[in-house]
């Protein structure tokens, strides 16, 4: 990634830092308070065994209750901890989660078009994942890392000046080590990620093109090619680890080093700190308590990594488009539409000159207008436009004489239907694929759907009828009976608006004979913008207007 997109990535890893920085503070309290516990507990266990080994009275059960009572009390810490650091890693992931398929929605097919399906499922599925230890650890644990040795060096201090200078010293050589081990972890992590997607990119790109694979012989090459990619994310994998496994030594190391030091400190003076056995024995018991918060950042730290390197990917996402205070958004009647064109332009790429340059049209209220012309005049892109997936460079587009910049989105997809020349049906019945155009309709309304779309000429036929399970993108159905699916579905929304881009192209003449039927039924009393090269399709009644390079060229009346 270019420096300035490693900038932008840092830059939104900051904000929502932010964002989720009031959800750590519990988990930090509680930290802390399990810390002053832990304090307790090792001055209790310090009276037993100082007084023991000095030969003094052992005032045991006094002590032993203090510590049984200090340890429930220090569990209850760590589990309302626990629970508090899940709360703000799942709130967060929701939050992050939201916020990308938000982004990813409003982008639409258009300007997402280059990007592998695999590759954004990854981001939202697991990059979002990643980021759930930046906000449930990362964050807690690096202002424990902190708070709680300066709570330990407080208490180790008032017993001994020394011990806690010791432990103070050994602490600084954590994050020096920390960074030495973490030099080049990020790309690490950042390599890890990049060979994850491939791997699930390359994964379902094989999936679905699994027949092709067989017929041509790749089998066995394709299983090859596929197990070198798994193997590529092992080796990142455990590069990966190898840095947490090195910061985890540095801890051990300067732990190691300060017992020791205080160990022989202590034993050459006598066993004495400040006069007597039991300072000397509860300071040496401090010294687990000090470095396990650090121990704790150093483990956050491999979550923070990992959140820096998902955090590329969700920066490069898309942005939502910046409200509009001085604009009213406004909602559409959804009786009868009305669509204009007033000078539109869009470029798509300055290279390649203007998709549309100046396209004007009207369209009133239950009228039909075909767009015709060859590849590239700018037809799709003119439906592209009414789907609010990209916004035109210049001119207006009007929806019953409101700018589609002002409409509600989700007024402007409550007003239109959509059909293409691939429909898309999920894994599910065919009934399901139908009723997500509207998924409250009553079975009536269903069977109407049915019927008028001439869905119930194959689904007859079928062994379960309308509950018939077929594959994801329709396998199992012609393209013709995939067609007629969602034109059922279109009938079952009942949207005043009819978008069609080229609906009967890959169709056999009978097949395009059904589902012509059927988009005219669905046509009547609607508003009908039709892109199109079949002759057939330019039956259709109402106007056609023919465009070249973006512009209109000739018009011509109802046929």
């Amino acid at each position: 990634m270019a420096a300035g997109g490693k900038a932008a990535a840092k830059a939104w890893l900051k904000a929502q830092s932010r964002a989720g920085r009031g959800a750590a503070w519990p988990v930090v309290f509680a930290g802390i308070a399990g810390t002053a516990f832990a304090i307790g507990q090792a001055w209790c266990v310090a009276l037993v065994l100082g007084a023991g080994l000095a030969g003094g009275p052992m005032p045991i059960l006094p002590a032993a209750a203090a510590f049984a009572v200090l340890a429930l009390v220090r569990m209850g810490t760590q589990v309302v901890g626990e629970r508090y650091a899940f709360a703000a890693g799942a709130a967060a992931r929701r939050r992050l989660r939201t916020d990308a398929l938000a982004r990813l929605l409003h982008a639409g097919p258009v300007m997402l078009g280059g990007r592998h399906s695999g590759d954004l499922a990854s981001i939202v599925v697991d990059k979002v994942e990643a980021l759930d230890g930046l906000f449930a650890n990362w964050m807690p644990a690096s202002a424990l890392a902190l708070a709680a040795p300066l709570l330990v060096l407080i208490a180790a201090g008032w017993t001994d000046p020394l011990a806690a200078l010791v432990l103070a010293l050994a602490g600084l050589l954590v994050p020096v080590g920390m960074a030495m081990a973490g030099i080049g972890a990020a790309t690490a992590f950042r390599r890890q990620f990049l060979a994850l997607s491939r791997l699930q990119a390359r994964f379902l790109d094989r999936v679905r093109g699994i027949a092709t694979i067989v017929l041509a012989g790749r089998a066995e090459d394709e299983a090859r090619a596929l197990a070198e990619a798994a193997n590529e994310l092992r080796r990142r994998t455990m590069r990966v680890l190898r840095v947490a496994f090195l910061s985890s030594i540095t801890i051990d190391i300067a732990a190691a080093a300060a017992l020791v030091f205080l160990a022989l400190h202590y034993g050459f003076a006598g066993g004495n700190a400040n006069g007597g056995l039991q300072p000397a024995l509860f300071v040496l018991l401090l010294v687990p308590e000090f470095f396990a918060p650090l121990r704790a950042y150093a483990a956050a730290y491999q979550d923070r990594l990992h959140a820096t390197a998902a955090a590329e990917s969700l920066a490069d996402l898309p942005p939502l488009p910046p409200p509009v205070p001085e604009r009213q958004i406004r909602s559409v009647a959804a009786r009868g539409v009305s669509v204009a064109f007033e000078d539109v332009g869009l470029t798509w790429d300055p290279a390649r000159g203007p998709a549309l340059d100046g396209l004007s049209f009207r369209v009133p209220a239950g009228e039909t207008l075909v767009l015709a012309g060859p590849s590239g005049a700018g037809k799709t892109t003119a439906l592209e436009i009414l789907l609010g997936f990209v916004r035109p460079d210049r001119g207006r587009v009007l929806i019953n004489g409101a700018d589609i910049a002002d409409v509600v989105p989700q007024a402007l997809a409550r007003l239109t239907a959509w059909i293409g020349q691939r429909p898309m049906l999920f894994a599910g019945t065919i009934r399901e694929n139908i009723l997500f155009g509207r998924p409250e309709a009553s079975e009536a309304e269903v069977e109407a759907a049915v019927r008028n779309a001439h869905v119930a000429d194959f689904v007859a036929q079928l062994p379960d009828g309308l509950d018939t399970v077929v594959g994801e993108d329709g396998y199992g159905l012609s393209g013709g009976q995939a067609q007629r699916v969602a034109i059922a579905r279109a009938f079952l929304k009942n949207a005043p608006l009819l978008l069609l881009d080229e609906p009967t192209a890959h169709l056999d003449p009978a097949s395009e004979s059904a589902v012509l039927d059927g988009l005219r039924r669905l046509a009547a009393g609607r508003t009908v913008i039709l892109a199109s090269h079949s002759a057939a399709a330019h039956d259709f009644s109402g106007r056609r207007l023919d465009l070249r390079d973006g512009r209109a060229v000739a018009a011509r009346g109802a046929a």
